[in-house]
């Protein structure tokens, strides 16, 4: 439909009338600003967007294509004017948003899902403010974005904040439509940003959501990123499933394509469908790109998340030291903080691993809610030594069961044309398929499946009584069900025609519990490590090469540590960042790879003044955003993508002040709703603990310090806890007496140093806020104390 009728530019207007007064406010603004506008631009509003039941979606969306651009309101995050934004930006019509100064209304809410300060939105105090901004001039030159297809990874997922069987049931059924997929995971990204967002959705062959429908505010944040999401990607036209409990109350945009579900078995149905959908999707050529994107626009750096770059990562990845010795196999432990590069790491350990094809690799990501079953019918009854012996058995049978599988994966078709490993193959397989253990579905599908199955039988033979003894015996029949000698014998024959096996896990300690690591899930990864060396100290006496690493974070370790001392002879390697040349060099390859290939061998000097300008309040722009990056290689990145995308849509040729500005602002958000809810996992009672250092000083002394944590409702006796964690996060640092300020990264991350220094200078101490914070918490860099 076209913008313009009769020579008048239209202009759609959305908002909730949820609120009647602010409703009035809008429309009368709105109706000003058209006696103003006179004929050269006419608002239409819609008042009634929100009213369930009213089957009007399609004027709405229509209003939308036919306008110039778009005005919504978000003092409110009204599910379908969430989704009308998305649907906007997606039919590439600008959105110009707007919030009501004196209406608190979903501040909070908006600041946690990220996608609308990333887009920028006009504030307004009353009618007469509205109808000013509403007549100044509004540039209606849409965000550009790339149309280029991900073939390898072609599928989107936002989701949800806590993973379940569902989620399970929707990921493992893309693997098995052999679909890689990227996605928004909020453990591993507090918020998501709109640029972002846009460019998985323009790059994607399918969109995957998951309605949540719940009153918590957890879900109702999930509920507005999956709409935005939603309303990109039918703006995009891209093949979307969106999936919803069959009881969940869905708005009143997407209400017609929704898909509902009751069983897991209806999801596979479901996604089945959709899978069809993609793979017509991708038949298709890629859109012909936009000509007029500017560099900035056009370039690609990868993905601050290492899952969602696994098919590119290898093209720029930095190969540290840690790199090279967790390659080599020299370690059984890689530790590092989040964002530290733990799973980029991983990767591509598992890339240069599996291109030997005589290697066996297992890529195992198990999560804590996997063993959730587990862990609360049996572990909570076991004494503590039949706990340990139960859950090494149960890693240990895990490992030889996933070698089996991958072995039997991957000799599927070769052993039909092999003499060597047809008879081992055939007779390995008949062992496998044993009654009682299921085979089908990913590695996820297993694992729970596998726990569940013990928990069953524990109840079943022990029931709840509490201080449980096991025996050897009892072990083995509620653990196994194969014969595990046999079996380990039949894969110990299989290795003979193979290289060396590789047992990698991550993720084991994502979604873990919100009171922080506790000591049965400590007990949990010090039996996975100590069945990986038995069944590497197994293979080895039959002159088998194996190798089990796990990746965990280093809070986790050090809690294992305090758990059991020996573990500290364990060989590992630390991705601690220190050197900011190093996060340079990080970011140069980055950089390098979405550029041209001339500019392959250039310096970090001579490419970084092309992108960005060279120096913002007198500090060179790189030092100034490493210098906020809590040295965390994701943190750059992401500052980078930040500052970036507020230029790419403004059609800067490279990054200005103002975009550097901005990027740093969004990024220092991120940060505090991250690390706000990191704290709140370690001390429940905390919330909102970061947020009372709104305007405070960048300076405090021990005295104000305690008194600012105390006003947030801490205990005294929880004081010092809570300074530890944010010297720990590098949320404060230490001045000493040269006005040298000490950070945990400062000090090789060790955080006695920095607690000496403090009790050296007792109620002298001085702590500074790290510069990373202060754009969100409204601090200014000033002197005094």
């Amino acid at each position: 439909m076209e913008a313009t009728i009769g020579g008048v530019d239209k202009a759609f207007v959305a908002y909730p009338s949820r609120d009647s007064s602010l409703a009035g406010i809008i429309a009368e603004g709105v109706a000003k600003a058209n006696r103003m506008s006179g004929k050269r631009l006419r608002y239409t509003p819609w008042e009634f967007n929100d009213v369930a039941g009213n089957p009007l979606i399609s004027p709405i969306l229509e209003g939308i294509e036919s306008s110039k651009f778009v005005v919504a309101d978000i003092t409110y995050l009204n599910p379908n004017v969430v989704y009308e934004i998305g649907f906007a930006i997606g039919r590439s019509r600008r959105c110009f948003l707007i919030r009501h100064s004196h209406t608190e209304g979903d501040k909070r809410v908006a600041r946690e899902v990220g996608i609308f300060d990333t887009l920028g939105y006009d504030i307004y105090d009353d009618s007469d403010g509205l109808a000013g901004s509403l007549t100044a001039y509004v540039d209606p030159k849409p965000l550009a974005f790339s149309t280029a297809l991900d073939r390898l990874a072609p599928v989107y997922v936002v989701e949800p904040p806590t993973k379940g069987g569902v989620t399970t049931v929707m990921t493992s059924r893309l693997k098995k439509a052999r679909y890689k997929y990227r996605s928004f995971n909020p453990a591993e990204d507090a918020r998501l940003s709109a640029a972002d967002a846009i460019r998985q959705v323009a790059s994607s062959a399918g969109i995957l959501l998951y309605f949540l429908d719940g009153s918590q505010e957890t879900n109702f944040i999930h509920d507005t990123r999956t709409l935005f999401v939603a309303g990109l990607a039918h703006g995009m036209g891209k093949p979307t499933l969106i999936l919803a409990h069959g009881s969940a109350d869905i708005p009143l945009d997407v209400r017609d394509v929704v898909k509902r579900f009751g069983r897991s078995e209806d999801i596979i149905d479901h996604i089945a469908a959709f899978s069809l959908e993609i793979t017509e999707h991708l038949q298709q050529a890629d859109p012909t790109p936009l000509k007029d994107l500017t560099p900035l626009q056009s370039l690609q750096i990868g993905d601050p998340t290492a899952e969602n770059e696994m098919t590119t990562l290898g093209s720029y990845f930095l190969r540290t030291d840690q790199y090279s010795k967790a390659v080599r196999g020299e370690v059984n432990l890689v530790v590092g903080r989040k964002g530290a590069g733990k799973t980029a790491l991983f990767i591509q350990v598992r890339d240069k691993t599996r291109s030997d094809k005589r290697n066996v690799v297992l890529d195992l990501k198990p999560e804590g809610y996997q063993l959730l079953k587990l862990k609360e019918d049996i572990l909570a009854h076991l004494t503590q030594g039949a706990s340990h012996h139960l859950v090494t058995a149960f890693w240990e049978y895990l490992i030889l069961l996933e070698i089996t599988y991958k072995l039997l994966e991957k000799d599927h078709s070769a052993h039909k044309f092999n003499h060597e490993i047809r008879d081992l193959y055939l007779e390995l397989e008949q062992t496998y398929k044993t009654e009682g253990y299921s085979v089908e579905g990913d590695f996820s599908e297993r694992l729970l499946a596998l726990s569940q199955r013990i928990a069953q039988d524990y109840a079943q033979r022990f029931g709840d009584t509490d201080g449980t003894k096991l025996s050897t015996d009892q072990v083995t029949q509620l653990v196994y069900s194969h014969d595990v000698r046999h079996l380990r014998r039949q894969v110990s024959a299989y290795l003979e025609h193979k290289q060396s096996v590789w047992v990698l896990f991550d993720n084991l300690d994502k979604g873990w519990s919100t009171q922080g690591v506790d000591a049965v899930d400590a007990m949990v990864l010090r039996c996975l490590i100590d069945a990986g060396r038995k069944v590497e100290r197994d293979m080895r006496k039959d002159g088998h090469i194996v190798h089990c690493i796990a990746f965990i974070r280093n809070d986790v370790y050090e809690h294992l540590m305090r758990q059991s001392a020996d573990y500290g002879k364990e060989m590992r390697v630390a991705l601690d960042w220190t050197d900011p040349d190093m996060l340079r060099e990080l970011l140069r390859l980055r950089l390098m790879s979405g550029l041209p290939a001339s500019s392959v061998n250039v310096g970090f000097d001579q490419i970084w003044p092309q992108l960005c300008i060279s120096h913002y309040k007198g500090e060179e722009t790189s030092a100034y955003i490493i210098e906020r990056s809590l040295m965390r290689p994701r943190n750059v990145i992401k500052m980078f993508a930040h500052a970036k995308g507020f230029a790419a849509n403004l059609a800067h040729q490279k990054i200005q002040e103002s975009d550097l500005e901005k990027g740093i602002r969004a990024y220092s958000q991120d940060l505090l709703v991250e690390l706000d809810h990191e704290l709140t996992d370690v001390f429940p009672d905390s919330r909102d603990l970061l947020y009372h250092f709104i305007d405070a000083p960048p300076q405090l002394t021990e005295a104000v310090l305690t008194e600012l944590i105390a006003s947030a409702g801490i205990e005294s006796s929880d004081v010092q806890r809570v300074i530890d964690f944010l010297l720990y996060y590098g949320i404060l640092g230490i001045q000493d007496s040269a006005e040298h300020i000490h950070y945990i990264f400062n000090v090789n991350y060790d955080l006695k140093v920095l607690q000496v220094r403090a009790a050296r200078a007792k109620s002298d101490a001085v702590y500074v806020m790290n510069p990373a914070f202060r754009p969100a918490l409204g601090i200014r860099d000033t002197n005094s104390v």
